[in-house]
C-alpha cells in the first residue's frame, strides 16, 4: 500500500464548518420526510459493548471477498478499478482491523436485489458485495467494478450518480459509519440530494474518491483511492 505523507489528515476541512453531518430530513431526499427522526436524539450511556465490541478475525472472511470479480466462474462487465484506502480516526490515528464492507450496482446501474426492478440487465458473474479488514496501519483495499447510475424515483427525472456504499466498524460499535463514495467529475452530483444534503462543499468532497495511478492494475483496472474517517467530525453519513 502506497504511504500517505503527500496528503494531509481531512484536508478538507481546514477553517470552519457550518454543517458538518447532513441534516436527518432534507425536503430535497424526499423519503427523509418519513423515516427521519424530527425530535432531538436521547443521548444515553456507553456500556461495555458499546466500547469494546465487535472483534473480528482474518479467519471469518473468505479468500475472494475483497475481490467482486473473482466471486464468480465468469468474468463481470464492466470497467475493472481497484478502491484503496486507510481508515483513520479525526484525530489523524489509524484503525486497524476495522470491518469494512461494500456494497454497489453492476455496470448497468441495477442492484442484486429482488426490488431492484430497473430495466438494466443484471450480470449472472457481479453480485455487488465484499468485506475486508483493515491491515495494521488501517488501511484497504477491494477489486470491483465501476457501478453504472440508474434512476430513482425521488423526484421527476432522477439519476444516482455512480457511487458505491460503505459499511465500516472500528474497534467498538460507536465507531460505525455509513457512507457512500463518489467518482470525480460526474456530471450528476450537482443534481443528486443524497449529496447535496451537506450545505458544505468541503465536507461533501470528503465523500468523493481520487483517480490514483498507484492503485492502477496496468492493462487491467484503474486505481482509486478512498480514506475515510471515522468520528463526529468525519466523513459524512450517508
Amino acid at each position: 500500500m502506497p504511504g500517505d505523507s503527500d496528503t494531509a489528515f481531512n484536508p478538507a476541512l481546514n477553517g470552519p464548518v457550518e454543517q458538518h453531518q447532513p441534516p436527518q430530513v432534507f425536503d430535497a431526499y424526499q423519503s427523509t420526510r418519513l423515516r427521519g427522526p424530527r425530535n432531538n436524539l436521547i443521548i444515553t450511556p456507553r456500556g461495555l459493548a458499546e466500547r469494546t465490541a465487535p472483534v473480528y478475525g482474518h479467519h471469518n472472511l473468505g479468500r475472494e471477498d475483497n475481490d467482486l470479480t473473482l466471486q464468480h466462474a465468469g468474468t463481470p462487465l464492466g470497467q475493472k478499478i481497484v478502491i484503496a484506502g486507510q481508515i483513520r480516526t479525526t484525530d489523524g490515528q489509524p484503525v486497524p482491523n476495522a470491518l469494512v464492507e461494500l456494497w454497489q450496482a453492476n455496470a448497468s446501474g441495477r442492484y442484486t436485489h429482488k426490488k431492484d426492478q430497473h430495466a438494466a440487465p443484471l450480470d449472472p458473474n457481479f453480485s455487488g458485495a465484499g468485506r475486508t479488514l483493515t491491515d495494521a496501519q488501517g488501511y484497504y483495499c477491494f477489486i470491483t467494478i465501476a457501478p453504472g447510475a440508474y434512476p430513482w424515483g425521488n423526484h421527476f427525472n432522477g439519476w444516482r450518480p455512480a457511487h458505491i456504499h460503505f459499511s465500516v466498524l472500528g474497534a467498538a460499535f460507536s465507531q460505525r459509519l455509513v457512507t457512500q463514495m463518489y467518482f470525480p467529475g460526474d456530471p450528476l452530483l450537482a443534481i443528486d440530494p443524497i449529496y447535496m444534503a451537506n450545505p458544505d462543499r468541503r465536507v461533501r468532497e470528503l465523500m468523493i474518491a481520487r483517480y490514483d495511478r498507484r492503485f492502477d492494475i496496468p492493462g487491467q483496472a484503474l486505481g482509486y483511492r478512498f480514506d475515510m474517517f471515522l468520528g463526529p467530525h468525519g466523513t459524512p453519513l450517508e
